[in-house]
């Protein structure tokens, strides 16, 4: 899917374990201030709420936000992964694996430090 939009910030879709919920944020807040579009999970079934306190709910809601996420990669230019200590999960991987099939530039965030992050030597 191609947006015909001459001008469009690139957008970049952040992907990353939700324990690095506050890391995400934070370079969210960056890419956003850098004039970048950013896709994000919008959820984090690790805090406790009503929508996915029932298990069988929550297990189809993880289904759907999976779908989902896999969409916001496919309408992103970019994917930063935010891995702080390199951790990257199942459902990253995934995701990881989804957007290299697309042929979409990855980077990698591997540290966090007093609000910076650095990316292979480049910054978010």
């Amino acid at each position: 899917m191609t947006c015909h939009w001459p001008d469009r910030p690139p957008i970049v879709c952040l992907c990353g374990s939700t324990r690095f919920w506050d890391e995400m944020a934070e370079v969210n807040r960056y890419q956003t201030a850098a004039g970048r579009i950013v896709l994000a999970p919008g959820i984090d079934m690790k805090r406790p709420h009503p929508l996915w306190s029932d298990p069988a709910a929550a297990e189809a809601l993880k289904t759907r936000l999976d779908r989902l996420h896999l969409a916001k990669i496919s309408l992103a230019d970019e994917v930063i992964v935010v891995a702080p200590g390199g951790y990257i999960g199942e459902s990253t991987r995934r995701e990881i694996d989804h957007a290299d099939r697309l042929g979409k530039t990855i980077r990698h965030t591997w540290n966090h430090t007093a609000g910076h992050t650095t990316s292979e030597g480049d910054q978010p």
